[in-house]
């Protein structure tokens, strides 16, 4: 069995924009253990264990699927928390994307038949930034930066592929290593919306 999951790679440009509010936030907010830059991604569709018989066939029906939907761009805007403000655990910063949903929708569709069930939860496009290990109840400064940083641009990102990634933890933390990377459609002619 493997920890999987199907995700994006973000352009290194808006990571380093993330990496910075990052910088400014360590000031601030406590407690907070912080998603190296390396580790920033798109998650959109969690797989959990996998047994490595069902990679082929997943990537052979990730694949025609993908293939469809042309290159798009994606805006990195404001940060937040999950689930609330009186109880965070993530923080992370937000997507936007005409396209995300589509895609999302579609990645779904494909691996259901593998067993692996529609999420319940509505999709809302982030990357998580930081987790709190244990929350210290300052809702208040969280607030503050939220507010601050509500209309912050972290730049655009091209999507151009997406992975089906390995998950491995580690007690410094998780290593995420691309079992395969799977165009999407018009790749070649660099058609981006």
């Amino acid at each position: 069995m493997i920890r999987s999951f199907v995700g994006i790679r973000i352009d290194p440009e808006m990571l380093q924009r993330i990496s910075e509010v990052q910088s400014q936030l360590q000031q601030k907010l406590r407690g907070v253990r912080w998603v190296r830059k390396e580790n920033l991604h798109l998650t959109l569709k969690f797989l959990g264990d996998t047994p490595e018989e069902k990679v082929g066939p997943l990537v052979d029906a990730l694949e025609p699927v993908l293939s469809a939907i042309a290159p798009f761009r994606i805006i990195g805007r404001g940060i937040g928390v999950f689930p609330d403000i009186r109880r965070a655990r993530i923080l992370w910063a937000g997507l936007e994307g005409d396209d995300l949903a589509r895609l999302v929708m579609e990645v779904e569709r494909a691996v259901e038949p593998f067993g692996f069930e529609k999420e319940k939860r509505d999709f809302k496009p982030h990357l998580t930034i930081g987790r709190w290990r244990r929350f210290d109840g300052r809702s208040d400064l969280i607030k503050q930066e939220i507010e601050r940083l509500k209309n912050y641009e972290f730049g655009d990102s091209r999507v151009g592929e997406v992975t089906l990634f390995q998950s491995i933890l580690r007690s410094e933390g998780a290593v995420y290593s691309p079992l395969k990377v799977m165009g999407l459609g018009d790749r070649l002619q660099g058609n981006v919306a």
